[in-house]
């Protein structure tokens, strides 16, 4: 269950940087290292590590936004991922996560209004002959119909 974001400053954001400023290839180590930190890439942090790397924030922008993992806000206690693959859609997928989305009343990477359960699209989860698949947390499930997410959501607190 991912933790509760932090409250951070420009020093801790600092300090998360240049403890990865010397990796080769340092900017997605240190995307890491705040998500690690705080449950999201703080805004705060964008011309900060556009300005260690001397890139701009609009490439900055692009990785964040390219890795799905990212986030630019807190996630809620829960994360609930629904497989967007092919394989996934031909056995109910898309409906399923339509149902989901309606259901919560959120759209893709929304919280739920009691910050119980994010709700984000993942592309492939390994599952690909028990779908549809879905992950909670760590945790991934197959052959997820409406009831079993119902259930999975009751659980989460959704």
């Amino acid at each position: 269950m991912p933790a509760p974001a932090p409250s951070h400053t420009d020093e801790d954001i600092r300090a998360l940087i240049q403890a990865n400023l010397g990796l080769e290839g340092p900017l997605l180590p240190i995307l890491h290292a705040l998500q690690d930190a705080f449950g999201y890439i703080p805004h705060a942090a964008m011309p900060l590590i556009a300005d260690a790397l001397n890139i701009t924030r609009a490439e900055l922008h692009g990785v964040i936004s390219f890795y799905h993992d990212f986030r630019e806000a807190p996630a809620g206690r829960h994360v609930v991922k629904i497989c967007r693959a092919e394989a996934c859609q031909a056995v109910g997928g898309s409906a399923l996560a339509e149902e989901t989305l309606k259901k919560l009343g959120v759209d893709w990477h929304g919280t739920t209004a009691n910050g119980a359960v994010t709700v984000e699209p993942v592309y492939c989860l390994g599952l690909c002959a028990c779908g549809p698949a879905a992950m909670v947390d760590d945790q991934v499930v197959g052959r997820v119909d409406t009831a079993r997410m119902d259930t999975l959501l009751k659980e989460a607190g959704a």
